[in-house]
């Protein structure tokens, strides 16, 4: 699904780091060695199809290499 975060992202959650995210190998394959984190967060959108509302994001980030995979895991309006 494709979409656009328009604003900031709130409430922002680690939810695993280090050894405990599953896809740190993938991770490091892709894009390099960090210190990988899974977070999540609640920010505005926009789908592909113009709707517009607040979702439940989660992604990986890592020092120097910054928030990668977003990805939407429930909406909340």
């Amino acid at each position: 699904m494709s979409f656009e975060i328009l604003g900031e992202i709130d409430d922002i959650e680690t939810i695993a780091g280090g050894p405990s995210v599953r896809e740190r190998v993938r991770l490091t394959a892709q894009f390099g060695r960090g210190r990988w984190r899974k977070l999540k967060g609640i920010a505005t959108v926009r789908l592909r199809d113009g709707w517009i509302g607040r979702a439940e994001l989660h992604w990986y980030e890592a020092h120097g290499i910054g928030r990668r995979k977003f990805k939407i895991k429930r909406f909340l309006e």
